[in-house]
């Protein structure tokens, strides 16, 4: 691999990183008032209330019978949710480069925004309410990514609005469909909806964090859209100096594929 190929894996990597310990440090500003935090979270079951959405405790009490599929719920929870959207950025990086750029910066821009929402809005996560009924079937069925909330953890704090992992799923949805043209790309979006009953099952979100993130990612399209009409000429620009060594194949001239 030519050493410009090596320096913008290393970039990527170097951005993923990041995008990583944004998600991190948003949640951990995010823990710093537990009064708030749980202020917030009876303020939003009432605003759900007054919307008509579906109980979330009735959700759960309903599926709380079926060991099996709550256990699998928090598999999917704890195992899907990192993995996935790595796996999901390098196939495009390798396989699908010309749509790479767009969604690892709309997954950038919804980070940081939904960074600034956990630190502006500290919400405690219905597995926290325990008083009304809520389970915490992670810690009661395993497997728990949580400590205690007392315990500096990325994955236990009062960062529940907006639900990344909703919006982190929509991206991987939308860039599997983006990138591809089997008929049965559109299975992606069992993707994020999957994801969305699975974190109201296992009492981590609300319907109002995935409402949010899904407001949240539409807000930053324009802003995506932008940056990719900046970018177009750069790309041209690069493309008249020589091919470029992730293009899709319909993208290389002619001359350079004989």
């Amino acid at each position: 691999m030519a050493r410009a190929a090596w320096l913008s894996v290393a970039g990527e990597i170097v951005v993923l990183i990041g995008l990583f310990s944004l998600y991190k440090f948003g949640r951990m500003l995010a823990d710093g008032s537990v009064q708030t935090a749980w202020s917030n979270a009876y303020e939003v079951l009432h605003i759900e209330d007054a919307l008509h959405l579906p109980s979330e405790l009735k959700v759960q009490v309903l599926l709380l019978d079926a060991h099996w599929l709550v256990e699998a719920a928090n598999i999917y929870y704890a195992w899907v949710h990192f993995p996935a959207t790595a796996a999901f950025l390098v196939w495009l990086y390798l396989c699908r480069h010309t749509h790479y750029a767009a969604m690892r910066n709309w997954m950038a821009i919804v980070t940081a925004g939904a960074t600034v929402g956990h630190i502006a809005f500290p919400l405690a996560p219905p597995r926290m309410l325990t008083s009304i009924g809520f389970v915490d079937t992670a810690s009661q069925y395993g497997p728990s990514v949580y400590s205690t909330p007392d315990v500096d953890s990325f994955a236990n704090q009062y960062a529940a609005m907006p639900s990344l992992h909703v919006a982190w799923a929509v991206v991987v949805a939308v860039g599997i469909i983006a990138a591809t043209h089997s008929r049965w790309r559109w299975v992606a979006l069992a993707h994020p909806i999957l994801t969305t009953l699975v974190v109201v099952v296992t009492a981590n979100h609300y319907w109002m964090d995935a409402i949010m993130a899904l407001a949240l990612l539409a807000a930053a399209v324009p802003v995506v859209t932008w940056i990719e009409r900046v970018r177009g000429p750069r790309r041209r620009l690069r493309r008249s100096f020589g091919t470029p060594l992730f293009a899709a194949q319909d993208e290389v001239p002619a001359s350079a594929r004989e």
